[in-house]
């Protein structure tokens, strides 16, 4: 393969900062995936001095190793790594060879704090842009414990091993033989799994924010900036930084900027929030939010943070439907990212659930892929923008059923169909398939509030203009709010009017507490 000029000359540049040597040992057969697998190692070891190529035996075919010269690291690709996952590539290069990994100290400290043996495998597509996560985390972790070893598996280039082992969803993570976890996961979050999580206790010692800020979707991250160029001590605590965004694949509607990648994104709202020295707390989710003498908000993992004033922008989640086998069968068979499991569905009959335009995009991309989609839609019509309707119809192996009502997703061990009602008729229907893709919106991350703040019933937050709650010195802003547009640039702005507003309102209390804070600049 020849790797696109704009490509060649990026990795040129991270070349450079290669410290050290690298040796990539290959397994490679006659198959056309082992030479494009070769062809890809050629011309990347044909870039640097400092990388050699070795052939060798390895527990799969086509994979290869990176090593230093004389040591295994554990670090493997099975497959081609190339779509989203090039950039596990480049950088397990640059970390292999002596560059130190960007984490916080003390998620090293855990890293190789840990004993025993980890083999870990995880099971990828290429157009999962939520895989990169967990691969680097992992392949971090093997070049810095040598207890851990991590292989990458391209779940296209290994079709059998991954149906053979029940794998429906992307990233799927195996542990020791045995599975572990699926989906986006952060260094954190694996440690975390594993036993190793952070001291509750240095967390609930920390001396109280002025503004604390309870979530890291661009409405968190801008609420928390915001407040930080005021000069006030401004501390985030989030689930992980990005939220929604690291699960979109391409953003076109942000102004300014005509095309970011999710995951991009979110790693430069982190950038620019570490830039203005904010105190960032991952991955926490709240339990609890009550108003003392300060405000306080509880972590699930017993910590308590305080604040004078406290900004939420926790976000939503993807809507469940809520039918009989969705539990069940999720990540048998029951997904809700086209983008990242639409390729473990590569010739089969696949649903999509929900006419909006998010349903409707799905449906387009799985109709290249699967065999057979149908959109079910609830509503009489298709709620997706014209040109997507259009675009939809023209699909010859697509079917739309609209005004019908999901009953029942079945199967065994993995999804082998859905039933649905007809509205009209009430007559009740089944279709053989073996995935389905729920698309029918979202929901605020709001449960945990209880009543500590007002929300309407759908639960999200009651918020005047200027992003205040029902509580003093509460504040919300982007999707988890009763804003009637959730878009990500709506989403930055309510974070800054939120954040003018704590300041303000910090300002104006003159409380003891906040007296000689707030106009700290």
């Amino acid at each position: 393969m020849a790797l696109d000029a704009d490509i060649r000359a990026q990795l040129e540049q991270y070349l450079r900062l290669l410290e050290g040597d690298v040796v990539l040992k290959v397994s490679a057969g006659d198959d056309p995936v082992s030479q494009e697998m070769m062809e890809l190692v050629r011309e990347v070891a044909g870039m640097s001095s400092r990388i050699r190529v070795e052939e060798a035996r390895l527990a799969r075919t086509p994979s290869f190793s990176v090593n230093r010269p004389g040591e295994d690291t554990g670090v493997v690709f099975a497959g081609v790594p190339t779509g989203h996952e090039f950039s596990s590539f480049v950088l397990a290069l640059l970390q292999v060879s002596g560059r130190p990994p960007k984490a916080e100290p003390d998620v090293i400290d855990r890293i190789r704090a840990l004993r025993g043996e980890y083999r870990f495998e995880t099971f990828v597509s290429l157009s999962c842009h939520n895989c990169p996560d967990v691969v680097q985390a992992l392949n971090m972790m093997s070049v810095l414990n040598p207890g851990v070893s991590h292989t990458m598996i391209d779940g296209a280039a290994f079709k059998a091993e991954a149906e053979s082992r029940d794998v429906m969803a992307v990233p799927t993570v195996f542990l020791n033989g045995e599975f572990f976890a699926s989906g986006r996961m952060t260094v954190e979050d694996i440690l975390a799994r594993l036993g190793s999580a952070a001291d509750a206790s240095a967390l609930s010692d920390r001396e109280p924010y002025d503004v604390l800020v309870v979530g890291g979707g661009p409405a968190g991250v801008s609420a928390a900036v915001y407040a930080a160029r005021k000069g006030i001590r401004t501390g985030l605590v989030a689930d992980r930084i990005g939220g929604q965004v690291n699960d979109t694949l391409g953003i076109e509607n942000l102004i300014g900027t005509k095309y970011i990648e999710g995951p991009q994104l979110a790693a430069a709202l982190e950038q620019h929030a570490r830039e203005y020295g904010i105190d960032l707390m991952k991955p926490y989710r709240a339990k609890r939010l009550e108003k003392k003498d300060l405000i306080e908000v509880e972590l699930e993992n017993g910590a308590v943070l305080k604040g004078r004033t406290v900004i939420v922008a926790t976000g939503a989640r993807w809507r469940e439907l809520g039918v009989p086998g969705e539990a069940k069968f999720r990540n048998k068979g029951v997904a809700y990212c086209p983008h990242c499991d639409g390729p473990l569905f590569a010739g089969k009959d696949v649903a999509v659930v929900g006419g909006g335009n998010s349903g409707v995009e799905a449906a387009i991309d799985l109709a290249g892929i699967a065999r057979h989609v149908t959109v079910l839609e609830f509503l009489p019509e298709l709620k997706a923008d014209a040109v997507l309707q259009e675009r939809l119809r023209s699909l010859p192996n697509v079917t739309v059923l609209t005004n019908v009502q999901v009953r029942e997703i079945t199967g065994t061990e993995r999804v082998d169909g859905i039933v649905y009602a007809e509205r009209d008729t009430g007559n009740v229907r089944r279709i053989d398939l073996q995935g389905v893709f729920v698309q029918i919106g979202l929901v605020p991350n709001t449960d945990w509030l209880g009543t500590a703040v007002e929300r309407n019933r759908i639960g999200e937050i009651v918020t005047d203009r200027r992003g205040a709650t029902s509580l003093p010195g509460v504040f919300a802003a982007g999707d988890c709010t009763d804003s009637p547009y959730k878009q990500i640039v709506i989403s930055m702005g309510s974070g800054a009017t939120a954040a003018l507003a704590a300041f303000d309102y910090l300002i104006r209390e003159r409380t003891p507490a906040a007296a000689g804070q707030a106009v700290r600049k």
